[in-house]
């Protein structure tokens, strides 16, 4: 007999939406953003951020085009009225409204789905891969509350490689040091954007020293520790959730505790990247 549970639509607290629309809505997201939009067609979505000037992501996000006009950016982690705020200061005179989509809920669901949005004021994004199936749900009815599977969301994000970054978090981290290459996130080859010269100059000269590493630690740790190799410290906890954690350390180290704990590198898990 099948897991019913799996099929379970659940509330996904930490996620919020933001919607930009208007004429110019993807000419302005193209310039603001760092991989390119220009590929998307109706119904189609990508792993998407927004950087600083000095390369450093400020919000990582899904970037669904739900029309000619329109544009949703699912945050995991940025509330989106947060970073309507702080885009709002480079629309000048583009014709774009950028709208905190306080109506809208996201929640998740252990299954395959269609990927494509589904209604006026309602989406679903596949995020399976081959070792799992789930997908968000965007709906303006609230889902149930399950905090059983919203560990389990979370600590699937981990296992593939998706950041999960503190809201009130300083930009520090490049894509690279992120990693997010292997989510197809970023572009080298578009058009310039905030930050594109640190992420392109980094790319072709092969300087990314740091990247993700997945960790199983003996007893939780908290965002902010230090992972060693037993001799110097050698990375940053970034993302955490019970005794699983994802740290930015050198990539040519081997870690041996986190805050004096012992810790297991584990191999990240591949087919997220849209």
């Amino acid at each position: 007999m099948p897991d019913n549970s799996t099929l379970r639509d659940f509330h996904l607290p930490d996620q919020s939406v933001l919607e930009i629309s208007g004429p110019d809505a993807l000419a302005f997201m193209q310039a603001q953003c760092m991989n390119d939009v220009s590929l998307l067609a109706d119904g189609q979505w990508q792993w998407n951020g927004w950087l600083t000037p000095q390369g450093r992501v400020i919000a990582l996000f899904a970037l669904l085009r739900r029309d000619a006009q329109t544009l949703w950016c699912v945050l995991p982690d940025s509330p989106a009225a947060t970073l309507a705020q702080q885009m709002q200061r480079y629309v000048f005179r583009a014709k774009v409204k950028l709208r905190p989509r306080d109506d809208l809920h996201v929640g998740g669901r252990f299954a395959i789905v269609a990927q494509t949005a589904v209604g006026g004021d309602a989406a679903s994004l596949d995020l399976s891969t081959d070792g799992e199936h789930r997908a968000w749900l965007i709906a303006t009815t609230p889902f149930a509350t399950d905090p059983e599977s919203e560990s389990r969301w979370r600590a699937s994000d981990l296992r593939h490689g998706l950041p999960r970054l503190a809201a009130d978090a300083e930009p520090k981290w490049t894509p690279q040091h992120l990693s997010l290459d292997r989510l197809n996130a970023y572009s080298v080859k578009k058009g310039c954007y905030p930050g594109q010269e640190i992420v392109a100059r980094t790319h072709f000269l092969g300087q990314a020293k740091r990247g993700l590493m997945f960790l199983d630690t003996a007893r939780p740790v908290a965002v902010g520790a230090n992972v060693s190799d037993g001799a110097r410290d050698i990375g940053t906890v970034i993302s955490s959730t019970g005794t699983l954690a994802l740290a930015v350390a050198s990539l040519d180290a081997i870690p041996a505790t986190v805050d004096g704990n012992a810790v297991n590198s584990l191999p990240l898990i591949d087919g997220l990247a849209r």
